[in-house]
């Protein structure tokens, strides 16, 4: 557990400065030694380099994400560039390549186990994929762009958590906010007295292109300006513009691609991913966007009639009116609303009924809440995870609400990582963007915030389950395509009739989920399925756009939304009443760890659907289904290919049918 009371901000600079000379030093001992090249003088001595590094930055990088300040935000400016050289360092050393590629060609001779033979073949591709057989005055380009995209990217989320701060909506009159709760409406004053607004309420943005009052507010007006402040964040010509940061860093990828020898920043990135090819993920693009867009548009007239038949002077269905009506179309189809339901769902209930009890049913685990262990935010909890045979497995820290210094959206990280050669235990936290409320208010959470609770702990299992030899492997280092397949397994439990019969309890009276309410809530899983399937491939086809092309085909800031608009145009996707989840200007996810790999989530979802199949198949929420799953999945890490494990796991390969007939996609 870090030490969060001991730690401050000025402590990070120089941490991070003591643990890259460090790594160095450790480094150098490697190159410099007489001793020939063995796995253990060479690989062994790698793994267990940059230790110090490691730590430090695994606490920075989060406090940078889920509480960043001023001070942190200079410190992550400054240092990005750096650790990016220190990255090159290592990896365009030619001594240390010359060791690898020595061990990499005797390879077969060196007897290793499976786990070490895979080590070395990956130190080898990563050194390879890193530029290591370039040319001097290659490599020297290649540490520039690496710099700058490093600065870049930095900018970029620094841009987009102010842009969101920037771009919430002040709203003068209550009456203006007709459809909200008054819990929601006590939020929103709450918000604007702390902006200084008082008398005032104010609505916030989140992650995702639609914010979440367009299912509510009656007025029309205020609607349009929330969801066109939320697609114009980060095009506004302001300090947080990001067009021109975005338009040079899909240059600079490109660029770097070619220097590497492929034809686009996807292929690059694809290569090391399950999917192998750009071929393979367009190919699932086009499988799923005509679909898609078919079931949207019968959707979409669906709402129409709807508006025609309610309204005195019916006018034509906009992007701003869909979450309204879809939500009207959905209580007279289902005769329910989120607001109807949200009573059920209070969040420790959840959290302890649900999302752990799930856990419990499944592997035997017990977790149990400290208050004795300083964290980094009051609003941070801390718990213990004990192993179905009573011995302590990890720590696990729950970071659930939103608040101004907290990136948007939803994501697991590790403070610690289990592995044998070093030791220790897992320490992994969750952190969710859940609306705070007043003091004293319960908070009750929406379906959709209920099931993100359980996909992330679904990332923080793979995170506490690992059992691997080499920190390399460890937990959720696995390929992109692959890390949100066991996240989106857990979600099935969100829904799974004796885990919702057990949290899903009237927040006051204790009294569980009306049966027929609980019927209509599962009949209603594929209602509006083909708006959720299009704004997630528009926002995927995005992706891909800016990594197929190459540094020439880049264009300039002031036409990126001319390039949004072709892209989808051309994949078919292009219909107006459903915006991307994401525009390119405030798509975190393509500037960061998912860079041509948005297309993860439906990727994983085709072995996720398939594994939801096989666990009703093999007794549904049973131990020894878990414990399979367990054993095959979560606690290999990368130590062995994914595929492999999959395959060895389910005994087949993955049927997309089962995800057709989810998602309502099937073409009869």
């Amino acid at each position: 557990m870090p030490p969060f009371e001991q730690i401050r901000d000025a402590h990070f600079r120089p941490a991070i400065e003591r643990g890259m000379a460090e790594q160095l030093e450790e480094v150098a001992a490697i190159t410099g030694s007489d001793a020939a090249p063995t796995f253990s003088n060479t690989i062994l001595a790698m793994e267990r380099s940059g230790q110090l590094l490691d730590q430090v930055m695994r606490i920075f990088g989060n406090l940078a994400g889920a509480d960043s300040n001023d001070e942190r935000r200079a410190v992550q400016r400054d240092i990005s560039p750096r650790l990016a050289a220190h990255r090159d360092a290592i990896l365009l050393d030619p001594v240390l390549f010359a060791r690898i590629e020595h061990l990499h060609e005797r390879r077969e001779s060196l007897q290793l186990d499976p786990e070490s033979q895979r080590l070395l073949e990956r130190y080898h591709r990563d050194f390879i994929r890193a530029g290591a057989r370039l040319s001097a005055t290659d490599q020297d380009r290649l540490r520039a762009i690496n710099s700058e995209l490093a600065t870049l990217t930095t900018r970029f989320s620094q841009n987009v958590l102010a842009e969101v701060n920037d771009c919430a909506i002040v709203v003068d009159q209550e009456a203006d906010l007709d459809g909200l709760t008054a819990a929601e409406i006590r939020a929103a004053a709450s918000e604007a007295r702390d902006r200084g607004h008082d008398g005032k309420f104010v609505l916030t943005l989140q992650n995702f292109s639609n914010p979440p009052q367009l299912t509510s507010l009656r007025n029309r007006s205020l609607r349009q300006r929330l969801l066109e402040a939320s697609l114009t964040r980060g095009s506004r010509g302001n300090d947080f513009d990001n067009l021109e940061i975005v338009t040079r860093a899909f240059s600079l990828r490109a660029e770097r691609a070619a220097l590497l020898g492929y034809a686009s920043h996807g292929e690059y990135i694809l290569e090391d991913q399950t999917a192998e090819t750009v071929t393979a993920v367009n190919d699932l693009h086009a499988s799923l966007a005509g679909p898609a867009v078919a079931n949207a548009q019968r959707e979409a007239a669906e709402l129409q009639a709807l508006i025609d038949e309610v309204e005195e002077q019916p006018f034509e269905l906009q992007a701003w009116d869909w979450p309204f009506y879809a939500e009207k179309l959905r209580q007279r189809r289902f005769n329910f609303d989120d607001t109807a339901i949200r009573p059920y769902f209070e969040l420790d209930s959840v959290l302890f009924n649900g999302v752990f009890y799930a856990a419990r049913k499944l592997y035997g685990l017990r977790i149990q809440e400290r208050h004795d262990l300083p964290t980094y935010h009051p609003d941070v909890r801390v718990f213990e995870v004990f192993d179905h045979d009573g011995s302590p497995l990890a720590l696990f820290l729950g970071d659930f609400y939103a608040r101004p210094s907290k990136r948007g959206g939803a994501w697991m990280n590790a403070y610690a990582v289990q592995s044998e050669l070093l030791g220790g235990q897992p320490v992994v936290g969750n952190h969710q963007n859940i609306p705070k409320p007043p003091p004293g208010d319960p908070t009750l959470l929406t379906l959709s915030e209920v099931t993100t609770m359980f996909h992330e702990f679904g990332h923080a299992l793979h995170g506490m389950f690992s059992n691997v030899t080499y920190p390399r492997f460890a937990g959720t280092s696995v390929p992109r395509d692959f890390v949100e397949y066991p996240s989106k397994l857990n979600e099935m439990w969100a829904v799974w009739p004796e885990v919702l019969a057990n949290y899903a309890r009237h927040h006051e009276t204790g009294e569980p989920l009306p049966l027929p309410l609980l019927e209509k809530v599962l009949e209603a899983q594929q209602f509006n399925e083909g708006f959720r399937t299009t704004e997630y491939l528009a926002a995927s086809i995005i992706d891909q756009a800016w990594h197929q092309i190459g540094a020439n085909g880049v264009p300039t800031a002031d036409r990126v939304a001319e390039f949004e608009a072709n892209a989808l145009a051309e994949a078919g996707i292009d219909f107006d009443p459903v915006p991307p989840r994401y525009r390119t200007p405030y798509f975190s996810h393509i500037m960061g760890g998912y860079a041509a790999g948005y297309y993860s989530y439906i990727w994983s979802e085709v072995l996720d659907a398939d594994t939801v199949a096989w666990f009703r198949d093999n007794g549904g929420l049973d131990r020894n289904a878990g414990d399979r799953f367990r054993a095959q999945i979560l606690s290999k890490g990368g130590s062995v290919d994914a595929m492999t494990l999959y395959e060895a796991f389910a005994g087949r390969e993955p049927d997309i049918g089962h995800l057709l007939e989810r998602r309502g996609l099937s073409t009869d």
